[in-house]
């Protein structure tokens, strides 16, 4: 395996002493929620910022649980033409990543470079709210800005993506819309998903513990996310364990090759493919997961957003007229 950069190295080491799940207590986790990410400084650095040229807009919508809020990003520059419509979902084991301000680079890095509208959804978390909760928030900003996707001055298809908890999330959403009857989604871009909550013991190997992610953190992202009654094997939580992925949206999954959910995306890759769903698979070497939240510091979270961007763009193109 290619060595991770030493600057991802250290930066592992001031978060997991910061925010680490693996020893602390769901009160000690619900005071880490409140606290804001810098905008400036070499925190904001490390996570990128809006590109030029991009306007954001908060504001809040109605969801299952009360209001959601949400941050909306669109490109003066956008080419013409149809504008797709592409919604994120953040990160965080399902326990960090609100207050919207995670996805600032990436949301700005599509809007400009897709000429997308995109909308982030600031989903509740757990542990106060517990399994399905992100899900069916999730799922509601999706309905939502498909429904308000003129007002949001998109006209062009829907897109998902999201990185770690929000691929998964990404994953689950892009099934209920199939099986509710809901918007139709004509892409799903998965960054290092987790897609099999039951597989609790994970094979040992290099990537076994990550710098951003150890097997003791995934227990415990895992428990404060289900709780005591939350089923893993429900394909909401394990969107592998679906009984049928077939007429879902093309897939790309994007893996880290130090990441012990390495095998969740390529499992999942598999699964789509084996239901003639159209996938492309990409393992970022020398990458730990969570590498695309940083790119100030990692080498590989360009390429992997410009082939995000490619792929949505591609594969969200409105169709060419016939010829006369």
């Amino acid at each position: 395996m290619a060595p991770v950069d030493l600057r991802l190295r250290a930066w592992a080491a001031v978060t997991r002493r910061q925010s680490s799940v693996a020893t602390r207590s769901d009160a000690d986790v619900i005071a880490l929620q409140t606290r804001k990410i810098p905008e400036g400084g070499l925190t904001g650095f490390i996570l990128g910022k809006a590109a030029p040229g991009i306007t954001l807009t908060d504001r809040s919508i109605p969801g299952p649980g009360g209001d959601l809020p949400i941050r909306v990003y669109t490109s003066a520059a956008a080419p013409a033409g149809p504008r797709p419509l592409v919604v994120y979902l953040h990160g965080g084991g399902f326990v960090f990543g609100g207050g919207l301000r995670l996805g600032d680079w990436i949301c700005s890095q599509v809007a400009t470079a897709v000429g997308a509208v995109v909308v982030a959804v600031d989903y509740r978390l757990a542990p106060v709210h517990r399994f399905p909760a992100a899900v069916e928030d999730c799922y509601a900003g999706v309905v939502w800005a498909a429904a308000n996707a003129a007002e949001l001055g998109a006209d062009g298809a829907l897109g998902v993506m999201g990185e770690s908890a929000g691929g998964t999330l990404s994953a689950v959403v892009c099934l209920l819309a199939r099986d509710r009857g809901g918007p139709v989604i004509s892409h799903q871009g998965l960054s290092y998903p987790a897609t099999d909550m039951t597989a609790h013991d994970r094979p040992a190997g290099p990537a076994a513990n990550s710098l951003f992610l150890s097997q003791a953190e995934m227990n415990a992202y895992r428990r404060m996310y289900l709780g005591p009654d939350g089923n893993p094997a429900d394909p909401m939580a394990s969107p592998l364990l679906a009984d049928d992925h077939g007429k879902l949206p093309p897939a790309l999954i994007q893996v880290a090759e130090h990441d012990p959910l390495r095998q969740d995306g390529v499992r999942y890759a598999a699964a789509l493919r084996a239901a003639g769903v159209p996938v492309r698979l990409t393992t970022y070497v020398g990458m730990p997961h969570g590498f695309l939240n940083f790119p100030g510091l990692s080498r590989s979270a360009p390429q992997a957003a410009a082939e995000l961007c490619a792929e949505q763009a591609l594969a969200l193109a409105a169709p060419e007229e016939p010829a006369a």
